[in-house]
């Protein structure tokens, strides 16, 4: 009855205690290397004469934090014996195997390839939940684009940019790698017991390999919504730019006319008319205030104070269209 053996950050000993003998030296050098920050392995698949090797990495999203963390998984099968190699990480906790578990503990003599299909697709399924959760933090992104500060929403872009890039350079070579098993390019081969993979359980990485396309499709679609959003940033800054500088233009405007009345009559010549009125005083006061008057009526009139521009033509109505009437409308016209 084949066996699986799972060990926590193991050591050397206990490492060589538990695998084939057949192991080869650079597969056990990958097993023994700590797990990196920013330095992860490439995810792979390997088929050797007498036994799989395995490497694969599973974002996890921490939402409180606004980070994501990778823990590494690796596995050696045998036609006897499923060894999975968990690595607890720099800033994060190490993989919980209890889900594929407790769903291989239900089957009646499960076989080495079951078990190895059940740790993969519930990597596949946390690539699933990552894609969800990067989506979340992206529509938060998009509604705080307008109470958040430039920096912090540039911030935010920066990092959430960062962690889809990195989490399609996991993603992708994890589908390859379960590409080669659907596509019965690797395996053990026929030993005693049967093929390690046999048709029935390549048809079900065939369900992992459909998830892991899903989580490719979204994280495309998270990246073109983050381009939209940072899109957007940009667009309201621009905007809030000519707002600025619209009300700018409007106090310039109103102190113009004002300071030109002023200066005209400012002047140190013996014989302006005005000057020798006894309402003159009230005189420059009167086209002052008019102007400023006019002034704010015209900028109102345009839309740039207080609200929407009155010259603006209303909009007819959208029409309706009746689906029904769809059918061979190309074919009609």
């Amino acid at each position: 009855m084949a066996e699986w053996i799972d060990l926590l950050d193991p050591t050397e000993q206990a490492l060589h205690d538990a695998l084939p003998r057949e192991i080869h030296e650079r597969a056990l050098e990958l097993l023994l290397t700590p797990t990196r920050h920013d330095d992860e392995p490439r995810p792979r698949l390997e088929g050797h004469d007498h036994y799989l090797f395995g490497v694969f990495l599973v974002p996890v999203a921490i939402r409180e934090e606004d980070r994501v963390f990778y823990q590494e998984v690796d596995v050696i099968a045998t036609h006897e014996r499923l060894l999975t190699v968990r690595k607890t990480p720099e800033q994060g906790f190490p993989f919980d195997l209890t889900a594929a578990q407790d769903s291989v503990a239900e089957e009646t003599g499960p076989s080495v390839g079951l078990m190895l299909h059940r740790v993969i697709d519930l990597i596949a399924e946390y690539f699933l939940d990552l894609v969800d959760a990067l989506d979340e933090e992206i529509d938060e992104l998009e509604d705080g684009i307008e109470r958040w500060p430039p920096a912090q929403t540039r911030g935010r872009i920066s990092a959430l940019r960062h962690d889809l890039l990195h989490v399609r350079r996991t993603v992708t070579p994890t589908r390859d790698a379960i590409r080669r098993v659907v596509d019965r390019r690797i395996d053990v081969g026929a030993k005693a017991g049967g093929e390690l993979l046999p048709r029935d359980i390549e048809l079900d990485f065939a369900d992992v390999y459909d998830k892991l396309l899903r989580a490719v499709d979204g994280l495309d679609f998270s990246r073109d919504l983050l381009a939209s959003a940072r899109d957007y940033q940009q667009a309201k800054i621009a905007n809030d730019q000519n707002e600025v500088t619209k009300r700018l233009t409007v106090i310039a405007s109103l102190l113009l006319v004002p300071t030109f009345i002023v200066g005209l009559y400012g002047q140190n010549f013996h014989h302006i008319p005005e000057i020798g009125w006894s309402f003159g005083y009230w005189w420059s006061w009167g086209w002052i205030l008019l102007t400023t008057v006019l002034q704010l009526a015209f900028f109102r009139w345009l839309g740039w104070i207080g609200g929407e521009p009155m010259g603006r033509p209303k909009l007819p109505p959208l029409s309706r269209l009746d689906p029904r009437t769809l059918a061979g409308r190309r074919r009609r016209s």
